[in-house]
């Protein structure tokens, strides 16, 4: 009898030890190969890099409140002020519907543009993988200019069918480690209607970017726009911008230097008529304010 219960036992014991092992087996695959794919954050830490769009969307529910500002001097020593002898100003707000898809619009006083936009999160970057991964955003942007406003310009529409400008880009980044993110921006511009006939109505462009964090709260940004196909009835310049990001909470603070002074995207991408240098009024000191405004309950920390 006692045979029989110690054989009982026995057996008990080998069926529960290879249960644990596998268990532990189990265990060990579930962690090489999690169910739930982990994306890399923060490729960004804005929507903008700091000129044009990044990769980046907002969470669900958060409202970005912006205030950028750009000065600059005019050769003309009559017009010559404290600090800055002119100011261009946009006020913009964002919105996230969803965490991937955001919209928002905006307004600049120095050449009265209104613009707008939409952009989608197609994919996200996954982290620790060991195939090359990237983050792609879609993004969809429209302009509108008043009539006439500014005397012998570039971009001069009759009508009011040719106050507009679209542009499309592909905007494609991956984030190398904490410190090191960079991103390409394949990009379509399409304008209504130009002054010259020779002038180009479709460009064609690609934006590189980049953001390399420094410190805790700081990091240097940079971005540069080719443009395949240029006006023709003007000299411009491709766009380059050079800046450092200062964190402090929900408030990201810019300061940078470049030679385009326009805010939308296909203006400052094809119309930029000053080189980057030092001689006036080609640089332009810029600082952009952004303030994140939580106003969904359930926000991520």
């Amino acid at each position: 009898m006692k045979t029989k219960i110690y054989k009982k036992l026995m057996i008990g014991l080998c069926f529960l030890s290879t249960s644990l092992n596998a268990q532990d087996l189990l265990d060990k695959l579930n962690a090489e190969f999690p169910d739930k794919a982990v994306y890399e954050i923060a490729t960004f830490k804005t929507t903008r890099i700091a000129l044009g769009q990044s990769v980046e969307t907002r969470k669900k529910g958060a409202l970005e409140i912006t205030l950028y500002n750009r000065y600059w001097d005019t050769p003309n020593p009559e017009s010559q002020r404290f600090l800055a002898d002119k100011v261009s100003t946009r006020f913009g707000l964002d919105y996230a519907i969803t965490n991937n898809f955001t919209f928002g619009a905006g307004y600049t006083t120095f050449d009265k543009i209104t613009d707008g936009y939409v952009k989608y999160r197609l994919l996200k970057q996954l982290k620790n993988s060991k195939k090359p991964s990237f983050s792609i955003t879609l993004f969809q942007g429209i302009s509108h200019r008043k009539l006439n406003d500014i005397p012998n310009s570039i971009y001069d529409p009759t009508t009011s069918s040719d106050k507009y400008s679209f542009t499309s880009q592909v905007l494609i980044a991956h984030k190398f480690n904490t410190n090191l993110s960079l991103q390409i921006a394949p990009t379509f511009i399409h304008r209504s209607s130009n002054v010259v006939n020779e002038d180009p109505n479709n460009h064609f462009a690609i934006g590189f970017g980049g953001r390399h964090k420094i410190g805790g709260h700081t990091s240097i940004v940079s971005e540069y726009y080719y443009v395949a196909n240029p006006l023709k009835s003007i000299e411009t310049y491709n766009v380059f911008m050079v800046g450092i990001n200062w964190e402090v909470s929900d408030l990201m603070l810019q300061f940078h230097i470049t030679n385009a002074r326009n805010y939308a995207e296909d203006t400052f991408i094809t119309q930029t008529v000053d080189n980057f240098n030092f001689k006036n009024p080609n640089l332009h000191f810029g600082v952009n304010a952004t303030f994140i405004l939580h106003t969904n309950k359930n926000k991520l920390k």
